[in-house]
């Protein structure tokens, strides 16, 4: 005996349930969080693209959400976001490569200079910044004012601070050798 099968006539298709944005945000979040993750190999970096994805599909969320799968919409989007910064970086790594320092750049410092400037660099920020400018660049306190965008007085009261601070911190340096 064989069995015949019924042809339904094609009807309407089920209506499915669309999720709202929020619902939808909060329950992929995570997951696609976790791609971004995957592909970048940075947290910041998953954290961005995964927003960026999301952005894109509130923007467009009458539509995403007409889909059967919203998620793989989402995911995609990821997806062709991590493929773009690695491409980016990329991009960035080449330029930074042919545009590196040579050797010529950097002013050759005597080797028993790098503790002074090892004591500037601790000193705190202003005071080393016009220490450096007013004895590395030799510039007047006029020039510093204008770099710094100061007053000269203030940058006298730093160059002063600046070199006593100094002077103790070159006595307790010379002390532990």
């Amino acid at each position: 005996m064989v069995e015949h099968k019924t042809e339904r006539a094609p009807g309407p298709r089920p209506v499915r349930a669309v999720p709202d944005f929020e619902s939808f945000y909060r329950s992929e979040y995570r997951s696609v969080v976790g791609l971004a993750y995957a592909l970048s190999g940075s947290r910041i970096a998953a954290e961005d693209i995964t927003q960026d994805a999301f952005l894109a599909a509130h923007k467009e969320w009458d539509r995403v959400a007409a889909y059967d799968r919203p998620e793989a919409w989402v995911r995609r989007v990821v997806s062709n976001l991590s493929v773009s910064l690695i491409r980016t970086k990329a991009r960035e790594a080449g330029a930074m490569i042919r545009l590196r320092p040579r050797d010529g750049f950097l002013p050759q410092m005597p080797e028993e200079d790098a503790h002074f400037w090892k004591a500037v660099r601790s000193l705190p920020r202003r005071q080393a910044q016009v220490i450096a400018l007013h004895y590395l660049e030799d510039r007047p306190i006029s020039d510093i004012a204008l770099v710094l965008g100061c007053a000269e007085n203030t940058v006298k009261v730093h160059l002063h601070k600046g070199r006593q601070r100094l002077a103790r911190k070159l006595d307790e340096m010379e002390e532990r050798s």
